[in-house]
């Protein structure tokens, strides 16, 4: 496999200001650098987590990947093109589901919608809508509103509208944080089938660590901002389903815990 995405010293700095005691005038203070000189490369078809420090950059680097947000420097490629824009090859799936889905369209047009404007002809459509409606488990709910589903089946249904426009990249900002304990392990588990079956390329963000050693091929673990990096990429080469209160799960586990006791005292 080669590499889908490549990220080469990316940084991102915002300006900060402050007021003047006399004349209330707003005086630059200078940029502080959220992420700084962050590389990486990510294979296709993994499933990459992002971990770290609630704050760290880790969705500022997903939406730079996204090209929702602009990089202060460096440079991010999916195929060798370089990111200056969003496009239909990544597909978002954002924590709080009822901003993202529409409320006013069933779950059937929430999940056609890309396609509607894509101007997809309308026999491809249903079929497509159909699969991928099959694919996160909400058959037997296409006509729904958003307000007579759960929090968790919300969730599929950005799943699913994401899908449904075949993005090569599925971005995850914290998809599941917002859900009770259950309904998120049974994500977690619905997400690693999805995954199986339609082997995209998923990049994954959390600061949980037990969601990232459960979900992960690799974890990517940030320092804390400002001037957050990479501390180090780990390599999780085992099967799912995953126990993890197995002995070598929970000495992973424990050994990720030390990269944040590490930092904490820094």
């Amino acid at each position: 496999m080669g590499y889908v995405i490549r990220i080469e010293g990316v940084s991102k700095s915002y300006e900060t200001t402050s007021e003047a005691r006399r004349g209330k005038k707003r005086a630059r203070n200078g940029p502080v650098y959220i992420l700084d000189g962050v590389n990486l490369n990510i294979e296709e078809g993994e499933f990459h987590v992002f971990l770290g420090w609630s704050g760290c950059g880790k969705s500022t680097l997903l939406n730079i990947i996204a090209g929702f947000v602009e990089k202060t420097s460096g440079r991010v490629f999916v195929d060798d093109r370089q990111v200056t824009k969003p496009g239909f090859d990544r597909g978002v799936v954002f924590q709080n589901a009822d901003s993202a889905i529409f409320p006013w369209l069933t779950v059937w047009k929430n999940v056609e919608y890309g396609l509607k404007i894509r101007k997809i002809a309308a026999t491809e459509r249903k079929k497509t809508v159909k699969r991928c409606i099959e694919l996160v488990g909400l058959e037997g709910h296409e006509k729904k509103y958003p307000s007579e589903l759960s929090g968790g089946m919300k969730q599929r249904v950005q799943i699913a509208r994401s899908m449904a426009n075949n993005p090569k990249i599925l971005l995850m900002d914290e998809p599941f944080g917002a859900l009770d304990a259950q309904t998120r392990k049974l994500m977690q588990i619905e997400l690693i089938k999805i995954w199986q079956e339609s082997r995209k390329t998923i990049l994954f963000v959390t600061h949980d660590i037990q969601e990232a050693v459960y979900l992960g091929q690799k974890i990517s673990i940030l320092s804390r901002s400002p001037n957050a990096r990479i501390m180090d990429t780990l390599n999780i080469d085992r099967q799912h389903p995953r126990d993890l209160s197995s002995p070598e799960n929970s000495a992973l586990i424990k050994r990720i815990q030390g990269f944040f006791d590490i930092e904490y005292t820094i």
